[in-house]
C-alpha cells in the first residue's frame, strides 16, 4: 500500500503558484531565446505536466501547452486526457520539491510517451532545464542576457502569483484586497520595454497581465534603473528604502503602499522558493 502523503493548505499554495503562474512560463523561455524556441518550429503536440491529488477533480492537478506548427498555446490548470508527452508526479508534495530544487532524484515524475516522442521531449527537457536553472538560482546571473531573462520571469511571475493567493483566498493577501479599491500596480525595468507586469484589485478580486498597464495610470508602479537592480530587490539581496535612498528604485504613485506590495510579492516567493518545507 502506498504511503499516505500529508498535503498541507501551503502545499495547495505553491501548487496553485506553480501550476497557474510558475509552468507557464516555459512558453516565455520558448518565446524570448530562438535557441530554444526555434527547436519546435513546424512541430505539432501537447505537453502535459501534472501531479496526482486524490480531492482535485480527476484525482490530478496540471497545466497542459498545446503547440501548432511550433506556435505555443498555455492552458494553465486544465488537465489534458492523454497528451502526447507528460511528466506526471505521484503526489503534489514531489511536484513542489521537484520544482522548487528541494530534492530531484527522489521525487522525479513518470516520464509518458517519451519513447514516441523523444526529440520533442529532449528539446522540451532542454527548455525546462533553463528555465529551472534561471528561477532556483540563489544569485544573480552573471550575463545581461541572464539578468533580463530572469528579470522578465520574475515580472511576470509575482503579480500572478499574488492573484492566484488570493483567488485561494490566501489570508494575508485577502486582508489586502477585500478592503482596496480599483487599483492597479506595476514592475518596470526603465529602458526595457519588455520588462513590466501588472497587478489590479478590487473588492476582494484581483487580475495580472504581462505589459503596460494601458487602462489608466497604475496607483503605483515600482520603476527599477536596471534588470539587474531589480534583481538585487525580488532576490532579497538589497534593502528596498536603501535603494529609493540611492534612486535605484523609483516609487510613482503612493509609496506608503510600496512595502505592502513587496510584502505580497516575497509572499509568493516563499512558496515559490518551497521555503516554507524548511519550517515543517
Amino acid at each position: 500500500m502506498a504511503k499516505e502523503v500529508n498535503i498541507t493548505q501551503s502545499d495547495l499554495y505553491a501548487a496553485r503558484i506553480f501550476f497557474y503562474a510558475a509552468v507557464p512560463l516555459l512558453k516565455v523561455i520558448c518565446q524570448s531565446e530562438p535557441k530554444f524556441g526555434d527547436k519546435f518550429k513546424g512541430k505539432n503536440f501537447t505537453f502535459q505536466i501534472s501531479a496526482k491529488y486524490e480531492k482535485a477533480e480527476g484525482g490530478k492537478m496540471a497545466t497542459h501547452f498545446s503547440v501548432e506548427d511550433g506556435v505555443w498555446t498555455t492552458h494553465a490548470g486544465e488537465v489534458l486526457e492523454n497528451p502526447d508527452i507528460e511528466l506526471e508526479f505521484s503526489n503534489l508534495k514531489k511536484f513542489i520539491i521537484f520544482f522548487t530544487g528541494k530534492g530531484m532524484v527522489s521525487v522525479l515524475p513518470k516520464f509518458k510517451g517519451i519513447f514516441k516522442n523523444f526529440g520533442i521531449f529532449k528539446d522540451l527537457l532542454m527548455a525546462l532545464l533553463r528555465m529551472a536553472g534561471l528561477m532556483q538560482a540563489k544569485d544573480k546571473p552573471e550575463k545581461e542576457e541572464d539578468q533580463v531573462m530572469l528579470c522578465k520571469l520574475y515580472f511576470y511571475l509575482l503579480p500572478n502569483g499574488i492573484s492566484q493567493l488570493n483567488k485561494m483566498g490566501h489570508p494575508d493577501v485577502k486582508e489586502v484586497t477585500e478592503s482596496s479599491p480599483d487599483r492597479a500596480y506595476a514592475l518596470v525595468a526603465e529602458g526595457y520595454p519588455e520588462l513590466q507586469s501588472w497587478l489590479r484589485i478590487k473588492a476582494g478580486k484581483s487580475m495580472s497581465g504581462r505589459g503596460e498597464y494601458k487602462r489608466c495610470k497604475p496607483f503605483l508602479a515600482m520603476k527599477f534603473k536596471s534588470p539587474s537592480l531589480a534583481l538585487d530587490i525580488l532576490m532579497s539581496k538589497a534593502d528596498m528604502v536603501d535603494y529609493i535612498g540611492r534612486e535605484y528604485l523609483f516609487v510613482d504613485g503612493a509609496p506608503e503602499f510600496g512595502g505592502i506590495v513587496g510584502g505580497l510579492m516575497f509572499k509568493v516567493a516563499y512558496y515559490a522558493q518551497g521555503k516554507y518545507l524548511d519550517e515543517e
